[in-house]
């Protein structure tokens, strides 16, 4: 019962095997053989937009590399104080921008709202030079507390973004899952609602490893090609992501693989909002849980072969757990289990 991450499941059975066929004979390098052109072009197709479409190998450089483009060295990034950019990036958003300041706004359930944004960018302007200029705003899609903006909520952010002139960049690590929560059109939570730039996961969602830039707005890609190759992340054999990403987007198994995630997560969640000593901090609402419990149903938990992650919290002992696209219904239901077993007792 594994429920540290979704990084920690196994690759999807159809990208491995289009792994496999990727590696039959010679192909062009660098970003130029046919299978990264293809996925360019499914882009397209899935997004309805054209794109630009830059293959990397993790989601830190994915990130990273995008509000490079959007952010000069003197700008700032306004994001959720809940952020991966603004927690979990080890400051690669400053060293690949050459120095852009991050601003963690307050959040609820993980979101940042346009006011919020509007009040702390209309703040910035108004000091002139003596505020690093404000430059993107970043919002995380599905978010890291397991929640997701609707296309409105990305909208209204971008309204105030546009306002003062700022872009828009979306983490979508969890893309999919955010696409498969909402049922709707990719393209509604994306440029349309006026996202410049997104910073597309697949490892999460059962690639080995596989992220990506893709690039809305063409007047703002120009350099990234050499920013990518300055980084490392310019991939010799490059088909090999790419085949990865062919597969992923190919009869819609990113989607079919986050219904499955999101699925469990909701069957989780479901099970532990029934028992009396669990309280579920947040709405389930991709494939992630959180849930409040006491030390010694932690400890008890561990003890049972429960794995899950720390959450910080101000107050009480918080768990994270994460469904993948693999996640047996069995292991759900022996977690609930194991909990009833821990002394939750059910309603």
């Amino acid at each position: 019962m594994d429920f540290r991450s979704d990084n920690v499941s196994s690759v999807s059975p159809e990208i491995l095997n289009d792994l496999v066929k990727a590696n039959q004979g010679t192909s062009t390098s660098y970003a130029e053989d046919d299978l990264t052109r293809a996925v360019t072009r499914k882009l397209q197709d899935i997004f309805e937009h054209p794109v630009q479409f830059f293959p990397v190998l993790t989601g830190t450089a994915s990130n990273a590399l995008g509000l490079s483009i959007l952010t000069p060295a003197y700008g700032s990034i306004f994001c959720s104080d809940e952020a991966h950019i603004y927690y979990d990036e080890c400051a690669a958003p400053e060293f690949f921008t050459g120095g852009a300041k991050l601003i963690g706004l307050p959040s609820l359930n993980g979101r940042i709202s346009a006011g919020d944004a509007e009040k702390a960018i209309a703040k910035a302007v108004s000091s002139g030079v003596h505020h690093a200029k404000p430059s993107t705003v970043s919002v995380t899609q599905a978010t890291e507390l397991g929640t997701v903006y609707t296309p409105d909520q990305v909208a209204e952010v971008s309204s105030v973004s546009k306002k003062f002139g700022l872009h828009l960049h979306m983490d979508g690590a969890r893309f999919a899952n955010a696409v498969a929560s909402l049922g709707v059109p990719p393209a509604e939570l994306t440029w349309k609602a006026g996202v410049d730039v997104l910073c597309l996961g697949a490892t999460k969602n059962g690639a080995l490893s596989a992220e990506g830039v893709v690039i809305f707005n063409k007047n703002i890609g120009g350099d990234l090609a050499y920013r990518v190759k300055r980084s490392g992340h310019l991939a010799s054999k490059s088909r090999f992501i790419s085949s990865q990403w062919l597969a992923y987007l190919t009869d819609n198994l990113w989607l079919k693989n986050a219904t499955w995630a999101n699925a469990m997560a909701q069957r989780l969640s479901k099970g532990l909002a029934a028992l009396p000593s669990a309280r579920i901090m947040f709405p389930t609402e991709a494939n992630e849980v959180f849930v409040s419990v006491d030390d010694p149903i932690l400890e008890a938990l561990t003890h049972q072969g429960v794995k899950f992650s720390r959450w910080p919290a101000e107050e009480g002992t918080v768990l994270r757990f994460v469904t993948s696209f693999n996640t047996p219904e069995a292991d759900v239901d022996a977690c609930i289990d194991a909990f009833v077993a821990a002394g939750c007792v059910a309603v």
